[in-house]
């Protein structure tokens, strides 16, 4: 009995610790074990933000700036900056790394792409930043035009590997079209697109995809272990918040079921709640009566619970919203895209003087066109608020993208 007490005490009370080795390495951690060889001896500019880390959490600033045979001189701070210390959409501002003593320069401001002067005390630039596998998240972006920069100024340009928290198998959406090219729809790609950051680099790079065809001399330095059937958690790897409202590992998934329907801002993705992009919702809604809707669509891999709640923040805060809160039971089975059409199809049925285009400014309507990366989608869509309307167009390219895709996987 006492050995049980014992047992259920430490079970209880002491912290929970990693304990398991990881399954994956990533690039980081892979260019340390090689001993940093293909960056020994040079000057390296490094690109990252606090999911820059290895498996113990050890910045990639910090590795790289401590490395006997690597000097690092300078960092470049993309949206939310190298240390994190900036929230979504504010710009970052150059400034002096207090812990490295390091100049840090801005991505994120009136400067997307590293200028010859940021460029000018590196021998080459180094790319570590987790993404999330979705084409309107701004990390891919920036890795883009640093490539372009790179090839301009005929730098070596270095992409430190990291999973695909979306697996390396889902595809999802159209690709963007000409006009509609934008910092969250930079190159066109699918806005679920199954790469790596570096698959993904070496395709933008062999494809042309790149300002005025150019291509730079790329070296990614690949994971071991990853497959591209794993979800995020099977790799074993801590989940560094990629941004404030992207907190848990499994957040990636919302973020691509609901993030466009949030652009519109009459209809909450729940941000300014504790659930981040898991949930529908809005005042008028009576939310048992619109699960029930949800549930009867019979979707696999998801379900719909009512809820009803008060945002802390933003611009519904203390406002009472009810919906649903989305429950994903396996990603996998469902198309993410989706489930926001499905929910708006839904509510406007329910609700038919509530439609969210029209109730819409122009300045959200762009942001909108802007991340589907056309306007095709909202006018198809809106014509009658049903989603078969819109499937097609939202599938087109998916088919041809996984082939062209398939050329630069390195991992199976």
């Amino acid at each position: 009995m006492k050995n049980y007490l014992l047992i259920l005490f430490l079970l209880t009370f002491l912290p929970f610790s990693y304990s398991q080795t990881p399954k994956v390495k990533t690039g980081i951690e892979v260019l340390r074990n090689n001993h940093f060889k293909i960056l020994a001896g040079k000057r390296v500019g490094l690109i990252t933000n606090p999911t820059g880390v290895d498996s113990k959490l050890v910045s990639t600033i910090d590795i790289l700036f401590h490395a006997e045979n690597v000097k690092l001189t300078a960092l470049y701070g993309p949206e939310h900056g190298v240390r994190g210390d900036y929230s979504g959409g504010d710009t970052v501002k150059s400034y002096i790394d207090k812990e490295t003593g390091l100049p840090v320069y801005s991505l994120y401001g009136k400067t997307r792409k590293p200028t010859p002067d940021m460029l000018k005390d590196i021998d080459v630039l180094v790319y570590d930043i987790q993404d999330i596998g979705c084409r309107s998240y701004t990390f891919i972006s920036t890795m883009g035009k640093a490539m372009e920069a790179a090839a301009e100024n005929n730098i070596p340009f270095v992409v430190l590997d990291r999973p695909n928290p979306l697996g390396g198998k889902k595809v999802e959406g159209n690709l963007v079209e000409d006009g509609f090219q934008t910092f969250v729809s930079q190159y066109k790609i699918p806005y679920v697109y199954g790469l790596t950051c570096g698959e993904l680099a070496i395709m933008l790079n062999e494809e042309g995809m790149l300002k005025d065809g150019e291509k730079c001399h790329l070296t990614v330095v690949h994971m071991k272990g990853w497959k591209r059937r794993m979800s995020f958690k099977q790799t074993g790897l801590p989940w560094v918040l990629t941004s404030p409202h992207i907190p848990h590992y499994n957040t990636p998934e919302y973020y691509v079921a609901s993030g466009i329907m949030g652009e519109l801002g009459t209809l909450s993705e729940g941000v300014g709640y504790t659930l981040p992009f898991e949930i529908f919702a809005a005042e008028w809604i009576n939310a048992d009566s619109i699960a029930g809707k949800m549930n009867s669509l019979g979707l696999k891999g998801v379900l719909f619970r009512p809820i009803n709640f008060k945002p802390f923040y933003g611009g519904e805060k203390d406002k009472e919203l009810h919906g649903v809160e989305i429950h994903l039971t396996d990603f996998r089975k469902v198309n993410l895209t989706s489930l926001q059409f499905l929910f708006m199809q839904v509510q406007t049925e329910m609700y038919p003087d509530k439609n969210p285009f029209t109730m819409a400014s122009k300045d959200r309507i762009k942001f909108f066109d802007n991340v589907c990366g056309t306007s095709k989608v909202r006018e198809l869509f809106s014509k009658n608020m049903k989603y078969d309307d819109v499937k097609e167009f939202l599938n087109k390219d998916v088919k041809s993208f996984k082939t062209l895709s398939k050329k630069y996987y390195f991992y199976q």
